[in-house]
């Protein structure tokens, strides 16, 4: 993943914001996780604001953009527009290097100082605010079956009545 640690020293009581807007984060990890993904006309940005706190740090930010990725139906190239405030609270590390519920923590010490990897938690928050099914319109038709052809540009002329052989043995089946 793309990692970018945010050192956690010397933070003011009233907090410090980072960005994150270079198109290079995005394409690395899009690589990485193989996600057909590309920038849209509003290139994706987060704003994250780190606020200290005895027993870790709370984290509030905002990601908006928009991104390209290829409709769940026909496979078009779709434009999702993201905007996604979130917040999260990431306790210090114990003795054994892992969180409170023993995950690993996205904060750890090197050097006696504390970093955070702030990139992992805008990735995952990229994640989180993507659809779960992006679609180029609520009424798109998808393809066609068994020729392949864009049901949105018109009938293709396939059998439609045609049913599928491998269920012949469920048309004999009676429920009583």
């Amino acid at each position: 993943m793309a990692e970018q640690w945010v050192p956690l020293r010397d933070l003011p009581a009233e907090g410090r914001e980072f960005s994150f807007s270079d198109p290079a984060f995005w394409d690395q990890a899009w690589r990485e996780y193989r996600l057909h993904c590309s920038m849209g006309k509003e290139p994706l940005a987060a704003v994250l604001r780190v606020l200290p706190q005895d027993d870790g740090v709370y984290l509030e930010g905002r990601l908006t953009g928009t991104v390209i990725m290829p409709c769940d139906r026909c496979a078009r190239p779709t434009e999702i527009v993201l905007d996604a405030p979130f917040q999260e609270f990431e306790p210090y590390p114990d003795d054994e290097g892992t969180d409170e519920d023993g995950d690993e923590p996205r904060i750890r010490e090197k050097h006696g100082r504390f970093e955070l990897d702030a990139g992992t938690l805008v990735w995952e928050q990229f994640v989180l605010a993507l659809p779960f099914k992006p679609l180029c319109s609520e009424t798109c038709k998808g393809l066609c079956p068994t020729c392949g052809a864009d049901l949105n540009e018109g009938p293709c002329g396939c059998d439609e009545g045609g049913l599928d052989p491998r269920l012949a043995a469920l048309r004999t089946l009676k429920l009583s």
